[in-house]
């Protein structure tokens, strides 16, 4: 089946696979042959009505049962355990947190003992790191090196905090990472065309982009609006941190163009369910 999804290169790709529950991933990660990773998408769920069908979030009001259901069936399209994955709590901030063994099933089928977590980072195989999505940018972090692997949720208050940056840093003080081996992608999201802010959002850009930048991060419309490019901005974080750009894979798929089958808050609003990215050590 074809999902009408348009890719600039074969870093982006979907994969069907013969499976039930399909999801997108990256070759720039699979390749590494240390992960199992994946963004899912509506398709393939069991969940009804404005959920329909592959829902993941316990927190919008569909059925608690559901929702299990749908975790269960892409984490086996993906060949992870809901037993092994760890969901994160996001409250757009810039918290990463370093995930261990005793995390195993929290957010899925264990309760959470933390909140205002955006960022999750492990070295331990098995575990599958979570985070949720409807517009906002997910952001995947793999050392093949020292085998550490982040995912982060950034949102434009994420991306203004940079935790892009600060997942890589984390990695770095916990793990011993060095940048320059970090293989890192910016996942499926709102795009520059279907992104409106107000200018109250791109005073916090100015402050925390050089003005050289700005050109390829906003332009102002004759509404006094803004377009605002959270892909660029996550990218040049990337190299902020210093990743280096041939380690770096930029989507080009927008949620909002592609609501048909990815949640978009912006074309949905409230009555809709999330996607998760995940991303696993084998």
């Amino acid at each position: 089946m074809s999902l009408g999804l348009i890719y600039k290169d074969d870093r982006h790709i979907f994969d069907e696979a013969g499976t039930e529950t399909p999801f997108l991933e990256y070759p720039l990660l699979k390749n590494t042959g240390i992960v199992r990773h994946g963004f899912s998408t509506r398709l393939g769920g069991v969940s009804t009505g404005c959920f329909s069908s592959l829902n993941l979030s316990f927190d919008r009001g569909d059925d608690p049962k559901a929702v299990r259901e749908n975790f269960r069936r892409i984490g086996a399209s993906i060949g992870v355990r809901c037993e092994d994955m760890v969901l994160s709590k996001q409250t757009h901030t810039t918290n990463v947190r370093v995930v261990t063994d005793e995390d195993r099933g929290k957010g899925i089928v264990r309760k959470r003992d933390y909140t205002d977590v955006d960022g999750l980072v492990t070295d331990v195989p098995g575990i599958c790191l979570v985070t949720s999505y409807a517009d906002c940018v997910p952001l995947y972090f793999v050392d093949p090196v020292k085998h550490v692997i982040g995912l982060s949720h950034s949102g434009w208050r994420g991306t203004v905090g940079k935790i892009g940056k600060k997942t890589v840093q984390t990695m770095e003080d916990n793990f011993g990472c060095d940048p320059g081996n970090i293989l890192a992608a910016v996942g499926p999201s709102v795009c520059m065309d279907c992104y409106e802010v107000s200018e109250d959002v791109i005073c916090q850009f100015q402050k925390s982009f050089p003005e050289e930048d700005w050109p390829r991060l906003f332009y102002r419309k004759q509404n006094g609006k803004y377009q605002l490019d959270l892909w660029k901005a996550n990218e040049l974080i990337f190299l902020e941190a210093g990743i280096h750009p041939e380690h770096i894979a930029v989507t080009n798929v927008c949620t909002h163009c592609n609501s048909r089958i990815l949640y978009s808050h912006r074309a949905m609003g409230d009555r809709r369910g999330n996607l998760c990215a995940f991303l696993a050590l084998k």
